[in-house]
């Protein structure tokens, strides 16, 4: 199979390149307007599969494809919003000369206009597929599994990009360019015209059982979902899509822009675009690591529901997830699926189960959250990962009710002033090798009371689910000091991992953030647990481990 792909040595292409090169039988011609830079990528990157460097420049493709005649172009190249008023000429190209074609289209008109050229398609007895990446492919994907249980009637997504993600100067030119321009969308039915960037909410991408990212802010984008996935969903009435880079310094820049250009009527910031490359790639700093999510807002059998979709994706894996849509229809080629003739939106080319078989050797993980009024907050926070908790752990958490289980522990205590001083405040245990210890856990109206007692000696704290910007977490209170701790399922062990903290409801700086590791697990049959708390400038504080069983009844 050949491939001619446009915008081969950058981002998106150069993204799908690098997942295609263990083909054998695969020749990838890298096209873009400088031959220097094709012929230094094909250098740069070797496989099974072949790379020839061609500069060529996209208003020249229809030229060159009787020469070059390959199976499928591939345009990686955008801005799709600045395509101007032959947004469509590389399409036109290749229905002349009837090849296939493929891209990664963001505009959402870009994308929905594509099916104007369907009967021409099917003609040419080739297939248009505009908008082959996550946004819309992935989000599609994902509604129609949600929508096997549920009416869908309001849609909220977005997508947070690890700040390692490397975003090119295309993509960059394309989000500066339509800040504070209009962009339709369905909003209670009808379309609608909002202000790009301009709109935001805040959101925790957490899969269950894993570690959230960070609360996110995030922006109105114009993505092709925001147009084509409505008509696929007879009971839509809403739907906004999101993006939320870091720093979150820059992304609000942005939204101030945005506001000021709709406001004033200023002409396009675009020009600036090279500015917020640089300094957005200058400034990286953060977890490497990115995520999506989609929620959806609906009924079943009559009644209200919420059902969400994340995935949180690590290290350098995320960023090739765009570019897998494209990888998956290529390898159903070569294995003689191809796909149906005609022009369209890629909506419906992939289900998520074939995303799940791209992840299946990556750090990419993803799962649904559904809201069902649980009482207690391991359920709320922990969602579908706390039916795979330990027995005992399971025993231990989910119950509503007053209950106490005991048992023994050992206790450390540091010496040091600092240290004993926040000990004896909160009522911490003193240092033992074996105490008598016993754990009672009370209802409370918005979460659990827990009292424990070490050798008659108690000292207590509160737990309920976060909300806001602890939304998926747990908040542990100890008098003044409240604790956002994420809950982590990891190889059998339940670990609580801190992540925001505040003192007297006063937000107070990460790097003084209360640490230790922490973490439940089954040993021996019973509930075993191992607590450490420390702090920065201080050292060690506390730590206690032991076991528990329930405490008989009657």
């Amino acid at each position: 199979m050949k491939i001619l792909l446009l915008g081969g040595y950058g981002v998106f292409g150069g993204r799908l390149t690098e997942l295609l090169l263990d083909i054998e039988d695969l020749e990838v011609v890298i096209c873009g307007r400088n031959q220097k830079k094709a012929e230094e990528f094909c250098k740069t990157h070797s496989g099974n599969a072949t790379l020839t460097p061609l500069g060529l420049d996209r208003a020249d493709v229809g030229a060159q494809l009787p020469v070059l005649q390959p199976d499928v172009v591939i345009d990686a190249s955008g801005p799709f919003q600045d395509y101007g008023n032959d947004k469509y000429e590389t399409i036109e190209a290749c229905l002349s000369a009837k090849v296939n074609y493929l891209d990664f289209a963001d505009a959402a008109d870009f994308v929905f206009g594509v099916s104007k050229f369907d009967e021409q398609a099917k003609a040419a007895g080739i297939f248009v597929i505009s908008g082959v990446s996550s946004f819309p492919v992935l989000t599609a994907s994902v509604l129609r599994e949600l929508s096997k249980s549920m009416e869908i009637h309001r849609v909220t997504g977005g997508i947070a990009p690890s700040p390692y993600a490397g975003v090119g100067l295309n993509v960059m030119r394309a989000v500066v360019g339509y800040a504070g321009s209009p962009i339709t969308l369905f909003r209670d039915g009808k379309r609608h015209q909002a202000i790009g960037l301009a709109e935001t909410l805040r959101y925790t991408i957490s899969v269950p059982g894993k570690l959230p990212l960070r609360n996110t802010h995030f922006s109105l984008v114009d993505v092709p979902d925001l147009q084509v996935l409505p008509p696929e969903h007879p009971t839509m009435q809403s739907i906004w899509m999101g993006a939320g880079p870091i720093p979150e310094i820059l992304h609000r820049m942005l939204n101030w822009m945005a506001h000021a250009r709709a406001a004033l009527k200023l002409p396009s910031f675009e020009p600036l675009s090279p500015l917020f490359y640089w300094v957005l790639n200058l400034l990286k700093h953060g977890e490497h690591r990115g995520g999506m999510f989609i929620h959806v807002h609906g009924s079943a059998e009559g009644k209200p529901i919420e059902k969400s979709w994340h995935m949180l994706a690590e290290g350098d894996d995320g960023p090739y997830i765009p570019s897998m849509a494209i990888e998956a229809i290529i390898r159903k080629m070569l294995a003689g699926l191809n796909p149906k003739i005609g022009a369209r939106s890629a909506t419906k080319e992939l289900e998520l189960s074939d995303y799940a078989r791209l992840f299946e050797d990556r750090p990419i993980t993803m799962g649904f959250r559904q809201s069902q009024g649980e009482k207690t907050p391991f359920r709320q926070v922990l969602g579908s990962a706390f039916d795979c908790l330990p027995i005992p752990l399971k025993a231990f958490h989910g119950v509503e009710c007053e209950q106490t289980w005991q048992g023994q522990a050992e206790v450390r205590r540091s010496r040091g002033l600092f240290a004993s001083l926040i000990g004896r405040m909160f009522g911490f245990p003193q240092a033992t090798k074996a105490a008598t210890v016993s754990v009672t856990q009370l209802p409370a109206e918005s979460g659990q009371e827990w009292i424990r007692t070490f050798d008659g000696k108690t000292f207590k704290s509160s737990l309920k689910a976060g909300s806001g910007k602890n939304s998926h977490l747990m908040v542990e209170q100890f008098g003044p000091v409240k604790v956002a701790l994420a809950l982590v399922l990891e190889n059998g062990k339940l670990r609580f991992i801190p992540r925001r903290w505040s003192l007297y409801s006063i937000p107070m700086p990460g790097f003084l953030l209360p640490r230790g590791n922490t973490f439940e697990e089954e040993k021996d049959g019973l509930f075993s647990f191992d607590v450490e708390i420390s702090a920065p400038f201080v050292g060690h504080i506390v730590s206690y481990k032991g076991t528990l069983e329930p405490l008989a009844q009657g």
